[in-house]
C-alpha cells in the first residue's frame, strides 16, 4: 500500500476522530452550564465545523507524505469554553477536559464492533468482500487513531486535555504559570517527538493504547475478510 492509498484510508477516520473529540468537549461543556461552543454550532457531527485548515488538513497531509506514510500529526479547531459559566467549578472543568478522550475511547469500541458486524455481513454476502474489506481496514486505522488520541491528549502539557486535570494538583500560583505554557505547548511536543528521548517517552506513554489496540485486533481477527487489503 503506497502513501496515497494509505492516506485515503486514513483521512476519513482521522477527520471523524477529531470531530468526535471536539463534539465531546462541546456537549459536556453545555451540560456543565457553558453554552459558548453550542452557540457556535460545535455540538455537531458535521466535520466542517471542527476543521482547522492547517492543523486538520495541511499539516497531517504534509507529514504523512513527507514521511512516506510513517508519521502523521494534527488536530481540530479547539472548542471555545468559558469556565466562568460552569455550574460545578473544578469538577466541570475536569469533566469537559476528559470528554474528548472519553469520546475517542467510545469511538474505538464502536469501530471494534463495526469490524465484527462488517465481517458478519461479508460472510452473508461474499460478493461484497472486497468493498467490505476496505471498510474494515479503515475501521482498523480508526481504532489505532482514537486510542492514540486518547493517550496523547492525556499528556499533562498545556494545552492538551491532561493539563486541565493536572493543574489542580499544583499550587494556585504554579498552576497559573503552568497553563501559560499553552502558547508554546504544541511546539514543545513537536520538538520532543524529534528526539530519541522524546520518542522513548511517547512509546512508554502510549504503551497502554498500543496494548488495547493489539487486544482489539486479536478480538476481531476471526471476522476479518481476507483480501489483498488485509493479507
Amino acid at each position: 500500500m503506497d502513501a496515497l492509498e494509505g492516506f485515503l484510508l486514513l483521512a476519513p477516520m482521522l477527520l471523524f476522530s477529531f470531530t468526535a473529540h471536539e463534539l465531546g468537549h462541546a456537549w459536556v461543556a453545555r451540560h456543565e452550564g457553558d453554552r459558548t461552543a453550542a452557540a457556535l454550532g460545535r455540538i455537531t457531527w458535521n466535520p466542517v465545523k471542527h476543521i482547522d485548515p492547517w492543523m486538520t488538513v495541511l499539516l497531517p497531509a504534509l507529514l504523512w507524505f513527507s514521511s512516506n506514510g510513517t508519521f502523521v500529526f494534527g488536530g481540530a479547531k479547539p472548542v471555545p469554553v468559558d469556565p466562568r459559566n460552569y455550574t460545578r467549578g473544578k469538577l466541570s472543568d475536569i469533566l469537559v477536559s476528559l470528554a474528548g478522550v472519553s469520546m475517542n475511547l467510545v469511538v474505538a469500541l464502536g469501530l471494534v464492533l463495526g469490524i465484527i458486524l462488517v465481517g458478519l455481513l461479508g460472510k452473508a454476502a461474499p460478493g461484497m468482500g472486497e468493498s467490505l474489506s476496505i471498510i474494515q481496514v479503515m475501521f482498523g486505522k480508526g481504532i489505532a487513531i482514537n486510542l492514540f488520541l486518547a493517550a496523547f491528549n492525556l499528556i499533562p502539557v498545556p494545552p492538551l486535555d491532561g493539563s486541565h486535570v493536572f493543574k489542580y494538583a499544583l499550587p494556585a500560583q504554579w498552576s497559573l504559570h503552568y497553563m501559560r505554557l499553552g502558547f508554546v505547548g504544541f511546539m514543545l511536543l513537536v520538538l520532543l517527538m524529534q528526539t530519541d528521548a522524546g520518542a522513548r517517552f511517547f512509546t512508554l506513554w502510549t504503551a497502554p493504547a498500543t496494548m488495547l489496540e493489539q487486544a482489539a485486533m486479536r478480538l476481531v481477527v476471526p471476522f476479518v475478510i481476507p483480501t489483498e487489503f488485509t493479507t
